[in-house]
C-alpha cells in the first residue's frame, strides 16, 4: 500500500497522487481541533500511539527485507546514528515509489525507495536530520495530539482515568497516515532546517547536501502556501553554510 494523497517530504515536500483517507486527520490538523474534556495526553501516550502507529504502517507498507538493497544502503548510511540527541531511533526502508521520509516521537524512522533513487547518501542524511528535527523539537509530538484531540480520533481512544487508550483498529490507519501526511508551520520547517544544519555539521556529513537535495525538488511541491519555498529554503541554508 503507498502512503496515500498528501505524503510531503519533511516539507522538502512533494505534492503526490492517491487515495483519500475514510478520516481526514491530515486537514483536520490545518482545520482546528475539539478537545476531548477530560483526557490528558503524556509523553508516554503519545510514544505508546507512536509505537502503534508505526506498527500499522510496517505492515500496510513493504518493509525492504534484510539484504535488499535499499535495507543495506540505510544500515550504511545511519552508522552511528543509533541515539541522537536523546532519541533512540530505528530505521526502516519502505519499498515504496513515494518521495518521502518521516519519523515519529518514538524513534520510529522510515525512508522511502522513492527517495533513495533520487538522493545521495548525504542528501539523505540530511533528510533524516530534518526529521528527527521535527520529532526532537516536539513538532510531530505536537500534531499527534491534535489529531488524537479532534471529534473523529475521539471515536476511537478510550479514555480511561483521564488517559488516552489505545486507539480503536478503525481509527488506527488513518491515524497513521496522518502523521505521515502531516504539515508543518512556516516556523516549525525553520526550526526543522536549523537543527537538520547543526545535524549534519556534528556528524561530519556535507552540509550543502541540504541545499542539493532542496534543489531537486521542484518549487511549490504543493505545499501549502504558508510554507517557504525549496529555492527559498536553499538560500537560507547556503547562508548558514557560508557564516559557518
Amino acid at each position: 500500500m503507498k502512503i496515500s494523497a498528501k505524503s510531503c517530504l519533511f516539507a522538502f515536500g512533494l505534492s503526490l497522487a492517491g487515495s483519500a483517507l475514510a478520516i481526514d486527520f491530515g486537514n483536520a490538523l490545518g482545520a482546528g481541533t475539539s478537545a476531548v474534556k477530560g483526557a490528558t495526553l503524556s509523553d508516554a501516550d503519545v510514544k505508546a500511539q507512536a509505537d502503534q502507529a508505526c506498527d500499522w504502517l510496517d505492515t500496510h507498507n513493504k518493509v525492504a527485507p534484510a539484504g535488499n538493497k535499499y535495507a543495506a544502503r540505510l544500515q550504511k548510511i545511519t552508522a552511528g546514528l543509533n541515539n541522537e540527541d536523546g532519541i533512540t531511533l530505528n530505521y526502516k526502508a519502505y519499498l515504496v515509489t513515494d518521495v518521502n521520509a518521516f519519523a515519529m516521537a518514538n524513534g520510529c524512522v522510515r525512508v522511502f525507495a522513492g527517495l533513495m533513487d533520487i538522493a545521495t547518501d548525504d542528501e539523505i542524511r540530511s533528510v533524516i536530520g530534518h526529521e528527527i528535527g521535527h520529532a526532537k523539537l516536539g513538532h510531530t509530538k505536537a500534531k499527534m495530539k491534535a489529531m488524537l484531540m479532534t471529534s473523529a480520533a475521539r471515536q476511537g481512544v478510550a479514555a480511561t482515568g483521564g488517559k488516552a487508550g489505545a486507539l480503536a483498529a478503525s481509527e488506527l490507519g488513518g491515524f497513521a497516515e496522518g502523521i505521515v501526511n502531516a504539515q508543518f508551520s512556516q516556523k516549525e520547517e525553520s526550526e526543522a532546517d536549523i537543527y537538520g544544519y547543526q545535524f549534519m555539521v556534528k556528524h561530519k556529513y556535507d552540509t550543502h547536501a541540504m541545499v542539493s537535495m532542496l534543489k531537486k525538488l521542484p518549487a511549490g511541491g504543493g505545499l501549502m502556501s504558508s510554507h517557504p519555498s525549496s529555492p527559498d529554503r536553499a538560500a537560507k541554508i547556503d547562508t548558514m553554510i557560508k557564516k559557518g
